[in-house]
């Protein structure tokens, strides 16, 4: 085959530090277009960003030459630099971790309303509650002990 086809999506999700409620709703949107710009530097594509205070859901998808883990790494750093400098917040922090799930093209559009609809979903479910859920309907194997 001489050429190379793919769709590799993404939904990724990471907590401030400690799950502190630092991301504020009157500043929240802003973060997240922010979050959607630094995606789109990094060469991905944004398709969702969304979330409450303590946490974010990022739907985008990546070339196949884009490294996860150093993907995700710039977002976070990029976002948490313009936190410290225009919203003045210099304790802010991502927690080190993240969860970071393939979604198939099928399922794009559901994935994408899920993370538009964050704050409604999370009146009913706790963050804890949501990510467990995500873990184990993913089948990602992991120890309840380190998650928190």
């Amino acid at each position: 085959m001489p050429s190379t086809h793919l769709v590799l999506q993404y939904h990724v999700v990471f907590s401030t530090k400690e799950r502190r409620p630092f991301i504020k709703k009157e500043w929240r949107s802003r973060l997240h277009k922010l979050m959607s710009g630094c995606i789109r530097a990094e060469g991905g594509v944004p398709l969702a960003v969304g979330g409450i205070n303590d946490h974010v859901h990022l739907l985008f998808g990546l070339r196949s030459t884009h490294q996860l883990a150093s993907f995700v790494k710039a977002v976070k750093v990029s976002s948490s630099k313009w936190v410290h400098r225009d919203i003045g917040m210099e304790v802010f922090c991502w927690q080190t971790g993240y969860g970071a799930f393939t979604v198939s093209p099928s399922q794009t559009e559901a994935v994408r309303k899920y993370i538009t609809n964050q704050e409604s979903h999370h009146s009913k479910v706790s963050f804890k509650e949501e990510y467990l859920r995500l873990l184990k309907k993913s089948g990602a194997k992991f120890d309840e002990e380190y998650l928190w």
